[in-house]
């Protein structure tokens, strides 16, 4: 996606030009929508998008979930104008399961990520994302690798980086013929340490898999699904994801 760089008005509340993605809309006032983006300078902003709802507006087509976008807004407070979008191009709109898993990866963001606190490199790994949700005819275990990447890189970028190879307290490598539990806030302990705190067992060849990014194994598919479900159910703090609940019904990603 080739971008202008973002400019910063003399008017501080002023943005022209900063690459970005819808991530969601939904109706505002009569004839306007509010519009959720990620952004790769200010991170998550929420817009007003006003008229955009008339049929003739230049903004009607324009401000759909994953339409790479030049965004240029003005305002202070939480909810700021969009004045100029203008489509970038040069990405495919993810279809069937790829659109659904984007529609799961952008929840997330929305329930994740604070307003207005840039993340650059999570930036890089949303486009990069989707473009793989785009490819045509992926087999299942290929769309929840996809998933499995992002969920890591996301909570990579907040703060809670899951260090996968390494047991929690000790620092030991993990080891790939051990069976390990997984402690919320803590990591990965030797089963036989776990002392009746486990939150879920796990393998440590599952561990050094996800570490690596590998799904191939059929074993690592299922417990990488499971056990990032339980991590990110934590820092949801019993939000639900209910594109999650949908694709949970559909194909059990």
């Amino acid at each position: 996606m080739n971008a202008r760089p973002a400019t910063l008005s003399p008017e501080r509340s002023r943005v022209d030009n900063t690459a970005g993605f819808v991530l969601h809309s939904y109706p505002f006032r009569e004839t306007s929508l509010i519009v959720e983006t990620f952004t790769h300078a200010h991170g998550r902003v929420a817009l007003v998008a006003r008229g955009a709802r008339r049929p003739r507006s230049q903004l009607r087509g324009l401000v759909q979930a994953f339409t790479p976008l030049l965004l240029s807004w003005a305002g202070k407070g939480e909810l700021r104008t969009l004045h100029r979008a203008e489509w970038q191009g040069g990405l495919a709109l993810p279809q069937g399961m790829g659109l659904l898993c984007g529609f799961y990866i952008n929840e997330l963001m929305l329930k994740l990520l604070a307003r207005e606190d840039p993340h650059e490199n999570l930036f890089a790994d949303y486009q990069a994302a989707l473009q793989a949700l785009s490819s045509s005819a992926l087999p299942q275990s290929a769309y929840a690798a996809i998933l499995r990447r992002f969920e890591k890189r996301l909570l990579a970028e907040l703060g809670y980086a899951q260090p996968f190879e390494f047991e929690a307290d000790s620092g030991h490598a993990v080891l790939a013929q051990q069976d390990y539990v997984y402690v919320l806030d803590r990591g990965a302990l030797p089963a036989q340490r776990a002392n009746g705190h486990a939150d879920m067992r796990v393998s440590g060849k599952t561990l050094l898999d996800m570490a690596a990014d590998d799904y191939r194994d059929p074993v690592t598919l299922m417990q990488s699904k499971q056990l990032m479900r339980l991590i990110i159910n934590h820092h949801l703090g019993g939000q639900t994801l209910h594109a999650r609940e949908l694709l949970k019904d559909l194909q059990q990603l």
